[in-house]
């Protein structure tokens, strides 16, 4: 019995069987059936509905009203639920929900032409555009081992696309600024910075930023963030702000009272609600995975730009408690990184089968957490984040070993 136990081990830590042929074909067929679910969901839906009668799109009918209501010139009315809700029921119907409206005024700067054009021909825009953004970013830190059918076919990318979301967005200001920390500090910080449309993604980067002594990206982190404010402000009027800052208490309550919905939530505070337990448990569970994230921003300081970056995109995913399924968007950075590393180095135990579980992810953990009241994700993303941690510092350890000692003084003859 021990050695089939052993046997089973060993297969699924080395996932031998996972090999280029197979993880080709697998990827063929989740395009395939991927295209088979798009075609049927666009087949299905109106110009303003999807089958199942919501908004298309569904979240993006929150920007492109919230758009609608500050060019008609009532920018603060987006963060008042009930007119933004009547705006939405105006345009979709009383029955096709209500989609929240609880980012900061920046990202009203960035959402205000939406409503310039149809909301369908809206939508279609935004997400070409900012799926090409995402789609750069991934090619650029999965360098010579690219892979367009992976990409394409990356579950987050279509539960992104598929709310209407802003997950490509925030993905390629995050991984883009996270490659470039070195090379390019100031436009690192820049990239860093406008992440304030989406704060809580952005949480650790301060952290990170000190810890990594990169002073230069630190400042321009902070001029960003502040002139963006400073520019919706100006643009948006102090009632806009005024409004924002209301309804930051009705954000956190749609966190601690399931108005999100814990399933469609990746967080370890979600987890525990979602299996019952209490908000104090949560958040105690919540504070254990922020203390793990900054013990691993410790741990890779000193870790190449790349691996640093891998670890800090993943270490957010396990810090930040307010994390949706599409935000798992930003798993393509630790995913690219690995990937890359495991070809070009060979693949350590249990990393080929942790690589698979995740890039599933996105598409089991919603429907597994409503069957079973269990979410996968906080642990699977812990399990990731370790095992980049443990890649970047091993690599850094064979950097050291290998460097030349440095050149001794010789004496000089008498």
């Amino acid at each position: 019995m021990s050695q089939r136990v052993t046997s089973m081990i060993e297969v699924l830590s080395t996932a031998s069987w996972l090999n280029a042929g197979r993880a080709r074909a697998y990827l063929i067929i989740l395009a395939a059936v991927s295209a088979a679910v798009v075609l049927v969901y666009i087949g299905l839906s109106s110009p303003l509905h999807d089958p199942l009668g919501k908004a298309l799109g569904t979240d993006f009918a929150s920007f492109w009203t919230a758009s609608a209501l500050a060019l008609a010139g009532a920018p603060a009315a987006a963060w008042n639920p009930d007119l933004h809700a009547d705006a939405q029921a105006a345009l979709f119907g009383a029955g096709a929900g209500y989609a929240a409206y609880f980012y900061p005024p920046p990202y009203l700067l960035l959402c205000l032409p939406l409503a310039l054009l149809p909301y369908a021909a809206s939508l279609a825009v935004w997400l070409t555009a900012t799926w090409a953004g995402w789609a750069l970013m991934v090619r650029a830190w999965m360098g010579r081992w690219m892979n367009w059918l992976a990409v394409a076919c990356f579950p987050a990318a279509l539960v992104n696309a598929g709310h209407g979301q802003n997950g490509f967005l925030t993905a390629a200001l995050f991984g883009a600024a996270a490659l470039m920390t070195e090379r390019r500090p100031w436009l690192s910080g820049a990239l860093f910075g406008a992440l304030i449309i989406k704060p809580h993604l952005a949480v650790l980067v301060p952290l990170f930023l000190i810890l990594t002594g990169n002073w230069r990206a630190f400042l321009a982190a902070g001029l960003t963030a502040g002139g963006l404010c400073l520019v919706s402000l100006a643009v948006l009027g102090p009632d806009s702000w005024r409004a924002f800052l209301e309804t930051s208490v009705l954000a956190r309550a749609a966190l601690e009272q399931d108005l999100v919905g814990y399933a469609k939530m990746q967080s370890a505070y979600a987890a525990v609600r979602l299996a019952g337990g209490g908000s104090v448990a949560a958040w105690a569970l919540q504070g254990a995975a922020m203390a793990l994230a900054v013990v691993v921003l410790w741990k890779t300081r000193r870790c190449t730009e790349a691996a640093r970056g891998a670890a800090m995109a993943c270490a957010t995913l396990v810090a930040t408690p307010f994390l949706l399924d599409y935000d798992l968007t930003l798993l393509a950075v630790p995913l690219a990184w690995m990937a890359g590393q495991g070809l070009s180095h060979g693949f350590r135990p249990w990393e080929k089968l942790v690589l698979l579980a995740a890039f599933v992810l996105p598409w089991v953990a919603r429907p597994l957490a409503l069957a079973t009241d269990l979410a996968v994700g906080p642990a699977l993303i812990i399990v990731l984040l370790i095992l980049v941690a443990r890649r970047g510092l091993q690599a850094q350890s064979r950097e050291v070993v290998a460097a030349p000692a440095p050149p001794q003084p010789v004496a000089s003859p008498a």
